[in-house]
């Protein structure tokens, strides 16, 4: 009997955790199902306005436009110069492989990949993209904490404006140091030298020499978290168009709590790409707002809905650089 190789037991491991993943998403859409009328739900999904859901579109890709110029933003801040049209293509494919793949780590490798050889490091070309993640992620965590703050009458439970806030500091403390005082991540990195001296060493010294660069361009960073703010607030513009297409009576600052929360929510690793999870937090927050299990669903489907048609535009994107290629 042969013993199985390290390479079988992670195929096997990968295979277990997609698994629980899918579990996870059935069970909980299951759940919701149960509890709803489907055909009402059809319904009202077929006799939605064409021209909110165009408007939802074209809010989506001005939320594309955005990132993008906000990724150039850092990329120019580290002197790397690239089309802003190639770029809005990069992060196009990008988001259509954070669509249609398992998880939104494929998104981040071709942006990363696409700059790397511009960058002449993919350290520098990582480190960009890093911290356009966590500017993002202050962005997402500053939206939903105002959101809720301003929502004086939305029943939020344990998640309030306090635990919002919190976590809001929580991040730009985590950012600061590394934005600021580069050394203290190099220090803090070093362990890793145990693995592989030398490689470990030329890439910290990258990275060191990146988040300097960074710190020497304050503007930049500034300018890309304002981006991340107007980012978010298109994204809860676009859910807005949504529910207005079927005259669901939730406005702007409802869904500036429950989008980037339902965003932060889906983050954690234990559904398909936050399937179930994302319709779970639409359907709480709904139900304190005194709307119907279906009006959640609807909303936070039909999103999802035009997100992966939208993406499908990156695939095209993609298709016709393998072709030229």
């Amino acid at each position: 009997m042969t013993e199985d190789t390290p390479s079988q037991h992670s195929r096997a491991r990968s295979l277990t955790i997609s698994a629980l993943k899918v579990l996870v998403s059935v069970g909980l859409l299951y759940v919701l199902f149960l509890r709803v009328d489907v055909s009402r739900l059809w319904h009202d999904a077929r006799h939605a306005s064409v021209g909110w859901l165009a408007a939802a579109l074209l809010l989506y890709f001005a939320m594309i436009l955005a990132s993008t110029w906000r990724w150039r933003v850092l990329l120019r801040a580290q002197h790397v110069e690239l089309p802003y049209s190639f770029l809005t293509q990069s992060f196009l494919v990008a988001t259509f492989f954070n669509n249609f793949l398992p998880s939104n780590i494929g998104g981040d490798v071709i942006r990363i990949t696409d700059t790397a050889k511009v960058a002449g490091s993919r350290t520098l070309a990582t480190t960009v993209v890093l911290i356009d993640r966590g500017l993002g992620l202050l962005g997402l965590a500053l939206m939903a904490a105002t959101g809720a703050s301003l929502m004086h009458h939305m029943v939020v439970g344990k998640v309030g404006p306090a635990v919002l806030w919190a976590g809001f500091g929580l991040g730009a403390l985590v950012v600061t140091p590394a934005l600021f005082f580069p050394e203290s991540v190099t220090k803090l990195l070093q362990p890793l030298r145990v693995f592989h001296k030398e490689w470990v060493d030329a890439r910290l010294e990258k990275l060191t020499f990146a988040l300097t660069k960074f710190k020497e361009t304050p503007a930049a960073l500034v300018a890309c978290f304002a981006g991340a703010v107007v980012v978010q607030a298109i994204l809860v513009g676009f859910y807005v168009a949504i529910a207005r297409s079927m005259d669901i009576p939730v406005g702007f600052a409802e869904l500036a709590v429950i989008v980037p929360v339902s965003f932060i929510v889906q983050m954690a690793p234990v559904s398909l790409n936050g399937l179930g999870v994302r319709e779970a937090t639409f359907g709480f927050y709904f139900r304190q707002l005194g709307l119907p299990l279906e009006s959640a669903l609807l909303v936070s489907f039909m999103g999802a809905a035009l997100i992966m048609l939208f993406s499908l535009s990156g695939g095209v994107a993609y298709m016709r650089r393998s072709v030229v290629s």
